[in-house]
């Protein structure tokens, strides 16, 4: 998630409008929900002590703002938080092992995580099984979703390129 739509997201999580934002941090009033608007959108980025100025007053860390950076730690942190608030990924304990999974209540972002999180599973269940290689699970990661087997994500083609495939071959099948 981009900056901005971290922003209107946090912002709106406080009740606060763009202008209130704008003008805590400095802005006139004048100008305070135009500067914010361009901020949301991505027309323009803050600058590092601009997001820290935006974070303290919407009372979180700068880290919670700024796009992910899962080389660090807390950065992986706030990844996983801004996950939990868009795709409702939650904390968990299972058989006294922690555990991250999906918020039912989230209806078709559910739906959409569980396909995509069950084929990753499915991969990497037969990497485990040996059923393949490092080398084919790695194809599949990297190239997701174009190598995934559950045909979750596969193209059909609608009825009238079908229709238009068989009348081809049925002409093709007369002529032998």
């Amino acid at each position: 998630m981009a900056i901005g739509e971290r922003i209107r997201f946090i912002r709106n999580l406080r009740g606060m409008t763009q202008k209130y934002l704008g003008m805590a941090i400095g802005f006139t009033e004048k100008t305070a929900d135009v500067r914010m608007a361009q901020y949301e959108s991505g027309a323009r980025t803050p600058k590092e002590s601009m997001t820290a100025d935006l974070a303290n007053v919407l009372g979180v860390c700068s880290q919670a703002l700024a796009v992910p950076d899962i080389d660090s730690d807390i950065g992986l942190m706030h990844t996983l938080f801004a996950l939990e608030d868009l795709r409702g990924l939650k904390v968990s304990e299972l058989d006294g092992e922690l555990c991250l999974r999906l918020d039912k209540s989230k209806g078709m972002t559910y739906v959409g995580m569980l396909e995509m999180l069950s084929a990753w599973h499915e991969q990497a269940a037969k990497l485990e099984a040996g059923e393949i290689t490092q080398e084919e699970y790695d194809k599949w990661r990297y190239n997701y979703p174009k190598f995934d087997t559950s045909q979750r994500w596969a193209k059909v083609p609608s009825q009238e390129v079908s229709n238009a495939f068989l009348d081809t071959f049925k002409d093709l099948s007369k002529d032998d």
